[in-house]
């Protein structure tokens, strides 16, 4: 029998994909899993907790662009 399965709203499932979007796409999985794992150590789970949780894991996970290295050698502020 696997993990428990974890019940979210829609609005909280709205956050979790937010939260997802902006990790790139091969880490997205990882990010998703770790979310999962995290909310299943909760007693509670509401909006409050998953945008917490999300927040927390997606900073595990997010690689900032590096924009010192943008397209286009001279810009408007270089």
């Amino acid at each position: 029998m696997g993990p428990p399965m974890i019940r979210l709203s829609d609005d909280e499932l709205t956050t979790v994909m937010a939260a997802a979007r902006p990790i790139d796409v091969g880490r997205r999985d990882a990010f998703l899993q770790d979310v999962a794992a995290a909310l299943r150590h909760c007693c509670e789970v509401g909006p409050g907790t998953v945008h917490r949780i999300c927040a927390e894991v997606q900073r595990r996970h997010f690689d900032p662009p590096d924009l010192s290295r943008a397209a286009g050698g001279s810009g408007k502020y270089r």
